[in-house]
Parts: structure tokens; sequence; C-alpha cells
């Protein structure tokens, strides 16, 4: 895929910077390119439900924003992207150390862009699957 900002990296970075729930949340970046993002997340208690497990809502946030991000590697350096809806879907229990996720736009557009996650739990030196999510991103100019 090709992007239409050679700036995206840094505008990317940017982003996870100045997203104050991601960072409180303690999402980091671990790698971005043209059409595609990954993230990773180290598992604490504050994430993880009454059971013990880590909890939808985070696997949710991770999947989303790291689509969101895959997005943005694409659009022009005076446009941004905006979550229009997401679906996720919790395939197993997720018990582990580290969530990572990769984001990969599915289809690009000039109003909106099909954006999937596959977020992975990380268990000594195991990895699978736990959840993936399907978004639609809009595509906006930013205001003059």
């Amino acid at each position: 895929m090709e992007t239409r900002n050679p700036g995206y990296r840094e505008m990317v970075e940017r982003v996870f910077r100045q997203a104050g729930f991601v960072r409180d949340l303690g999402v980091e970046l671990a790698d971005v390119g043209p059409g595609w993002c990954e993230t990773t997340l180290a598992i604490g208690p504050r994430h993880l439900q009454q059971d013990g497990l880590v909890h939808a809502g985070v696997q949710a946030t991770l999947g989303d924003h790291t689509a969101g991000a895959a997005a943005a590697t694409l659009v022009a350096a005076n446009e941004y992207v905006l979550t229009l809806e997401f679906k996720i879907n919790l395939w197993r229990a997720a018990r582990g150390t580290q969530l990572v996720c990769r984001g990969e736009v599915v289809k690009p557009g000039k109003s909106f862009s099909f954006v999937e996650s596959s977020v992975f739990v990380v268990h000594a030196d195991r990895r699978e699957q736990v959840s993936s999510v399907l978004a639609t991103i809009a595509v906006l100019e930013r205001p003059k």
C-alpha cells in the first residue's frame, strides 16, 4: 500500500504520545508501515476482569487504536482518521504477560477505510490469537 504522507511515521508516533487514555492503559507503538501498525501492552492487574482474564474492553481499545493508526498511515498530511464503528470477536480467554496487536488495512478509501486488527496474548513462549476487531475508519480533512 502507498502512503500519501511521507511523514506518516512521525504522525503516528505523535498520536500515541497524545492519546491520554491509550497511554494510561499502557499501549505502546511497536512498529508501523504503510497500511499496518503493531502495538503491545504489558498485562498488569489493572487490565484484568474479576476472574483474572484480560478484560474485553482492554482488547477492544487495543484493537481499535491499532486499527486507527494503521488507517492513518495512508491518509494525506491534511487529513486525520476517526473510528465510525467496530466489532470485536473474542475467541478465547486471554491470560498471559503481554498483548500484541497487528492492525492491517483491508480496503483503503478516500472517505472510509476498513481495517482488521488481530490481538494475541503472549504466555511463556507461546502466542495465540484471542480476539479480532473489524473497524470502519472515516478519513476527515483537518480544519484550516
